[in-house]
């Protein structure tokens, strides 16, 4: 299948396929899922022998293992997942009308368990109050690579671990290190980014909110970027007019970064024409298409630009941003799910639940549809997408696996079928957010209270 934009695949890990599973042992060859989006970071799962519907009784459950709450999706690689979550101590008691965010005590935990039956084969905790919104927990997934493991917690907290023994090989604590004042309102949310020897993060403080670290000493290599925010959305590789491109989008503007030395190659504001939302929800990853670049948020909607060569000023293609204060009428109003482009056209979700296509070349709406978030509207209603064999497997904030395909002309529903029950209440909706794993034919996914192992393989009877 031919990719509509150039995926650079340096940025991959290595420690991947045939060689993954000689380290860790014991499992038969099958493709995993050591990252945030997959093996190579596109929300690709090209594994084969899946199913095209799933059962009336809906597919099966292999096993179910307790957790503490959590945001952070799972990574899985050879025989074993690797998921962070929070065990939280008691919250101070707050007078009424107090909007500030409270010291909350608490430990954040990477508990390692085996794919094959769930059994927890090691943790390590580590004393982590929280002073952010939404303290549920971790966010970022972690990121497996040549036997280690590297996590970023809510609160700033980059690990390493061996990923056999668990034991902690290096770390930073970016407050401390970066003497930052204060964590970003809703939490380090930015799933960490492999090149190379180089683990790139959002960090945030004076020429540091993007910070390179040697992937096995944790030392840093360079940093760049000021700017008020970091934000939450994780930068990403691609290569652009023949040279690699490290591009990171933070509430006052995108830049493209010299992967190896973090140098500017060229920069745009954002918002276009206006001042960010404070605190902005820059979250959703930049997409690439060729030579352009799509970025969508829930207060700023959507912009198209053409990326230039290293020097040169990038052009803004079109920018769809909402009219209405009632309603989104205009482009593509993301919250959390980041969007996907094939063939021209986007498909995401907008901010009130209404999954989306666009014309790629003018913005234009072509359709839109409440199925994916159970036939009504929700504000910051969210799904992920991810692709297999040209359908699609969408993951809502209601806990329900839909299987579909996205059309120019609409969405075509396949399956669906409810896995877990949803455990958070935000903007009076229950909600569950967590970016699913597709690995060995399965779908590794939990609420914040169970992480669950449902078989997606061919034949398998539910």
């Amino acid at each position: 299948m031919k990719l509509p934009f150039a995926f650079d695949r340096a940025a991959r890990p290595a420690w991947t396929g045939a060689m993954l599973l000689m380290a860790l042992g014991g499992a038969a060859v099958a493709d995993d899922w050591p990252q945030w989006m997959g093996p190579q970071r596109d929300g690709i799962w090209r594994e084969t022998g899946i199913v095209e519907s799933f059962p009336t009784n809906g597919p099966a459950v292999l096993w179910r293992v307790p957790m503490q709450p959590s945001y952070c999706g799972p990574a899985v690689a050879g025989n074993r997942l690797f998921v962070m979550d929070r065990k939280a101590g008691k919250a101070p008691e707050r007078k009424r009308g107090d909007r500030s965010l409270p010291q909350i005590p608490g430990n954040e935990r990477l508990l390692c368990v085996d794919t094959r039956t769930g059994a927890t084969l090691w943790e390590q905790a580590y004393d982590c109050p929280y002073r952010i919104s939404y303290p549920s927990g971790p966010r970022a997934t972690p990121l497996v690579d040549a036997g280690k493991v590297f996590t970023l917690g809510a609160m700033g907290d980059l690990r390493c671990h061996d990923a056999v023994s668990g034991s902690n090989l290096w770390s930073r604590q970016f407050l401390k290190d970066f003497s930052l004042d204060e964590p970003p309102v809703w939490g380090w949310s930015a799933h960490p980014l492999l090149d190379g020897e180089k683990l790139i993060c959002t960090v945030g403080g004076s020429n540091s909110a993007i910070v390179a670290f040697h992937k096995d000493t944790g030392r840093e290599l360079w940093r760049a970027v000021t700017t008020q925010e970091i934000g939450y959305a994780p930068p990403v590789l691609h290569t652009v007019h023949g040279r690699r491109q490290l591009i990171y989008w933070h509430p006052d503007g995108v830049v493209a970064l010299d992967p190896q030395t973090g140098a500017a190659l060229w920069t745009n504001s954002y918002p276009v024409g206006g001042k960010p939302q404070r605190p902005e929800v820059t979250i959703a990853m930049p997409r690439v298409d060729g030579e352009r670049l799509f970025l969508t948020s829930f207060y700023q909607g959507s912009l198209l630009l053409e990326m230039p060569r290293a020097g040169a000023e990038s052009k803004v293609l079109w920018n769809r941003r909402s009219t209405s204060k009632s309603v989104f009428n205009e482009g593509l109003h993301t919250t959390m799910g980041t969007p996907v482009i094939r063939e021209g056209y986007i498909y995401g979700m907008c901010g009130a639940g209404e999954l989306r296509c666009l014309d790629l070349k003018t913005g234009d709406r072509q359709w839109e549809s409440f199925a994916v978030a159970g036939g009504k509207g929700g504000l910051f209603a969210n799904a992920f997408f991810v692709e297999n064999a040209g359908r699609w497997f969408i993951w809502n904030d209601q806990g329900e696996l839909i299987l579909g395909r996205l059309t120019p002309e609409r969405f075509v529903g396949i399956s669906r079928t409810k896995l877990l029950p949803t455990i958070e209440s935000t903007r009076g909706r229950d909600v569950l957010w967590c970016h699913p794993a597709f690995a060995h034919k399965n779908l590794f996914v939990h609420n914040g209270r169970e992480l669950i192992a449902v078989s997606l393989a061919m034949g398998r009877v539910g």
